[in-house]
């Protein structure tokens, strides 16, 4: 944002969850059974597109429905809704997956060239110290816990980051190819200057 100021990020209140309640039925217990049934579709949802914490995501599309209900939004058919609402969230999660698949070519391709050239590595290895050392201790520690291990250790690191940072799982995505990203430019103007 240009002008200084930070977009704060809606969080569900109990007072938005009961609009939510009363949009998906008449009263409190008819609205409450429809959320269990619009959950469990959208749990399914995703899980059977193959995305990872398919919880996580039926969460995150509900608290969007959530918000836009308390902004005032009427829905008339809180199923159909709820599915637009998913598969629009489908669709920026396929485009953060082939961001990091990106993300990780071009990790790969430098990983590459510096073990074409040894000495380059070497600076490289100095460059990315010296860029790590400028990140906070939280980012710091984030982008490398992101980054650690292979297959099966690495997608347990990034549940308990998701678990220990209490965010969804696309948010920390999207951090982590931040500061990768800034990671990514300060290193190569290290090498630049050096």
């Amino acid at each position: 944002m240009t002008d200084g100021t930070v977009r704060q990020k809606w969080t569900l209140t109990q007072e938005a969850f009961d609009k939510l309640l009363l949009a998906f039925g008449d009263d409190r217990d008819s609205g409450g059974k429809k959320y269990l049934e619009i959950r469990s579709n959208l749990t399914r949802f995703f899980e059977w597109r193959g995305c990872p914490f398919p919880e996580d995501h039926a969460d995150e599309t509900i608290n969007r429905i959530a918000k836009r209900v308390a902004e005032g939004e009427q829905i008339q058919n809180p199923s159909g809704y709820a599915m637009g609402v998913a598969r629009l969230l489908l669709l920026e999660i396929i485009k953060g997956r082939q961001r990091e698949q990106v993300a990780i070519t071009e990790l790969t391709n430098t990983s590459t060239e510096v073990a074409d050239n040894p000495d380059d590595g070497e600076e490289r290895i100095g460059c990315l110290r010296h860029c790590l050392s400028g990140l906070t201790t939280e980012n710091r520690q984030l982008i490398t816990e992101y980054y650690e291990g292979e297959k099966g250790d690495k997608i347990q690191n990034r549940k308990k980051l998701v678990e220990k940072l209490g965010i969804p799982v696309n948010t920390l995505r999207m951090r982590a190819l931040r500061l990768r990203d800034r990671l990514q430019v300060c290193v190569e103007d290290c090498l630049a200057k050096a």
